[in-house]
């Protein structure tokens, strides 16, 4: 996809939030050796818009009475309209998308969830009831979000890498991912499984840690199966000897997540999508 990112081209205004809805400028954008670079500057035009804007009153049409719902916003920021040429189906009950966010062609946006400004979602992908899209998350293509999963936003900093979810990936119910953590290619998250930058993950298999923090976020290896999991509390610093053996003795734990497989075919058929849902 051709893209404006170069920080020589520095669109403002409304005039990004078009060009972010068409796709010609992401948020950020994944390379050929798959490291991901944000576009720091696409974030601080998004703020400068938010600073300069007043918050005014706006109405929607509520088909078919045609009553008007009022609500109140930073003036640019409106909620998307859809067309047949978009081709993306938004089914009734109270879903949104915001300026600013692009939503590619054959994506199914179910009841009630949200997008927010700055995100991008690729063709093909679901998300369900009472999911969120964070401002600046990039979600690929062929990705299912599942019922109630939370993919975080981030604005500020920004040069902060947002939340990335690659292409194919499964996220389960009742998820959240956060802090610009990467799932990469076909990840699966069980549901319930949380993710944020300093969250510790076991891989099973390959018998090793897995750490981030917020300058250099979490990230989960292709294809890995994630569940939720649980370590002993361990207390670091000056505090380690009068706090850990209280800890231990009440078998106090905390919470981590485990990579115990990577796909295989049974995983396959386990998260594929139904298309007649479609």
């Amino acid at each position: 996809m051709a893209s404006s990112t170069s920080s020589e081209i520095r669109i403002t205004g409304t005039a990004l939030l078009d060009a972010l809805e068409s796709g010609a400028v992401r948020v950020a954008e994944r390379s050929a050796n798959g490291a991901w670079r944000v576009h720091g500057w696409v974030k601080e035009e998004i703020l400068a818009l938010f600073r300069a804007s007043g918050v005014v009153a706006k109405g929607l049409e509520c088909a078919p009475s045609g009553d008007r719902s009022v609500f109140r916003d930073k003036e640019p920021f409106d909620v998307r309209r859809w067309t047949a040429e978009h081709n993306v189906r938004v089914v009734p009950g109270g879903s949104a998308v915001r300026r600013g966010a692009f939503v590619a062609p054959s994506c199914v946006l179910m009841p009630p969830c949200y997008v927010n400004v700055g995100a991008s979602i690729g063709a093909g992908t679901m998300i369900d009831s009472h999911a969120l899209v964070g401002s600046c998350a990039q979600i690929g293509e062929r990705v299912h979000v599942s019922a109630a999963a939370q993919i975080g936003g981030v604005l500020e900093p920004a040069n902060a890498r947002p939340v990335i979810v690659e292409d194919d990936c499964f996220v389960g119910g009742n998820c959240g991912v956060y802090e610009g953590v990467l799932l990469r290619k076909g990840a699966v998250l069980a549901a319930g499984t949380i993710l944020a930058s300093g969250t510790v993950v076991y891989d099973v298999v390959r018998e090793r840690e897995l750490r981030g923090t917020r300058e250099a976020p979490l990230e989960i290896p292709e294809r890995a199966v994630v569940v939720p999991g649980s370590r002993p509390l361990s207390v670091g610093g000056a505090q380690k000897s009068a706090m850990e053996p209280w800890a231990t003795q009440r078998g106090l734990h905390v919470a981590c997540a485990l990579i115990v497989k990577y796909r295989d075919e049974k995983t396959d058929r386990a998260t594929a999508l139904e298309d007649a849902l479609r």
